[in-house]
């Protein structure tokens, strides 16, 4: 198995010179993958907050949001509210 490149060998080089905008009124026609500068309104006012987990773990979440019809974020709130609760906090919801 190869290692990803480190970006320590890149000091010292000169930068490339970047990608002209693409021309066209609407960013979202902009090339596939590019991405824009607007957040989705699904995110915006919020913070991502992200863990590293077992397989195990991350398996068992998936399997019981499966199976409830919800999502793993909403597992994710209730879980981090219950936590709140725990320790004298109040739940912040959502």
């Amino acid at each position: 198995m190869s290692r990803k490149p480190s970006f320590a060998n890149l000091r010292g080089t000169t930068p490339a010179a970047p990608a002209p905008a693409p021309t066209g009124s609407n960013p979202a026609q902009a090339g596939a993958g590019e991405a824009t500068d607007k957040t989705p309104p699904s995110r915006q006012g919020r913070k991502q907050i992200a863990g590293f987990f077992s397989p195990e773990m991350s398996f068992a979440m998936h399997m019981l949001a499966r199976r409830q019809g919800r999502s793993l974020q909403a597992l994710m709130t209730e879980a981090f509210n219950d936590v709140l609760r725990k320790h004298g906090e109040s739940p912040v919801g959502d």
